[in-house]
């Protein structure tokens, strides 16, 4: 069929993808020295690894944060190549960097943090926090950005096990919060409990924060393509995105003209890159985009029933 187009994103999509991902994470580190750190809360994540050891030594977690994402970067590279890392690598080191920045203006300015602005009101410290950091994460997964280390680790896990990236960066989070419990140091046992409950308050706002602001990462949308360079359109969705394409056959009903209607399923977060690369291959094409409840199979989620049900019954079948 000859070569094929394939849009690849400008200079200008580049520059606001990195910009967002600054943004978000300005933000994220930001509300960890301004809100979590002043009451030793304990998230999940890296920072949270990061927080743990700041708050048991002295040591500040960006140096924590930094050293292990380092690891998880070089084991990354091996196992996901080169394109899933370069923007990771940016996060990290912006990251560290405004980490450092927010622990000194923290410091310097201990009357503007939490501590003292919303003091012995830790829950409400915590809420704040959370929509904040969950925003913040979000800004970065809207443009195809990562914050690093527990994002690192799920994608590891989701290449080799069946465990969705969503629910492998739950468990670790789930596990670095509980650790809290035995390691940080505490007066008493209801003091390192409520540490905990804070911290899977934390874990819950930021999750539904993060799903609010990019669809949730179950959400997928549909589309129905009608342009005369069908070929090269799918062939951009099953080499991009990765998605499986069905070719449909058409007839105009005015002009008569038989053609072919791309249609394709992706995630909801795949929705404006796609429709991206249809304006630069085809700027004329008719596009159909509707949301769909929920797509099992081939890429999305497993159908996940524990319920038998009978399907050689020959009355059934006969009916």
């Amino acid at each position: 069929m000859g070569k094929r187009f394939i849009p690849r994103p400008t200079i200008k999509d580049e520059l606001k993808n990195y910009f967002m991902i600054t943004v978000g994470l300005t933000l994220y580190a930001f509300t960890w020295k301004f809100f979590m750190a002043p009451f030793q809360f304990v998230t999940g994540g890296i920072t949270g690894v990061g927080g743990i050891v700041e708050y048991t030594t002295g040591i500040p977690m960006q140096y924590t944060y930094f050293l292990i994402n380092i690891v998880l970067i070089i084991i990354a590279i091996q196992q996901l190549g080169w394109k899933f890392c370069v923007k990771t690598i940016y996060a990290i080191l912006v990251m560290t960097v405004m980490l450092e920045l927010f622990g000194a203006l923290s410091k310097a300015y201990p009357e503007y943090t939490a501590a003292v602005v919303l003091e012995g009101r830790p829950l409400e410290a915590c809420i704040v926090g959370s929509i904040f950091i969950g925003m913040g994460i979000a800004f970065c997964f809207l443009s195809n950005g990562s914050t690093g280390g527990v994002d690192i680790i799920a994608a590891i896990v989701n290449k080799y096990k069946d465990i969705s990236f969503g629910r492998a960066m739950l468990y670790v989070d789930a596990c670095i919060i509980i650790s809290s419990f035995f390691i940080i140091p505490k007066e008493n046992n209801i003091e390192a409990l409520q540490k905990i409950f804070y911290g899977f308050i934390n874990l819950v706002i930021v999750n539904v924060s993060l799903d609010y602001m990019v669809n949730s990462n179950r959400q997928a949308v549909q589309f129905f393509i009608f342009s005369s360079k069908y070929d090269e359109i799918a062939y951009y969705i099953t080499r991009r995105l990765k998605r499986g394409v069905t070719l449909l056959d058409s007839v105009g009903y005015y002009s008569g003209k038989e053609g072919k209607v791309v249609t394709t399923i992706a995630r909801a977060t795949q929705a404006n890159q796609l429709l991206s690369a249809i304006k630069q291959i085809d700027p004329n094409a008719l596009v159909s985009q509707s949301k769909v409840m929920a797509v099992y199979g081939l890429g999305f989620d497993k159908i996940k029933s524990k319920k038998k049900v009978e399907i050689d019954d020959k009355s059934v079948i006969n009916n």
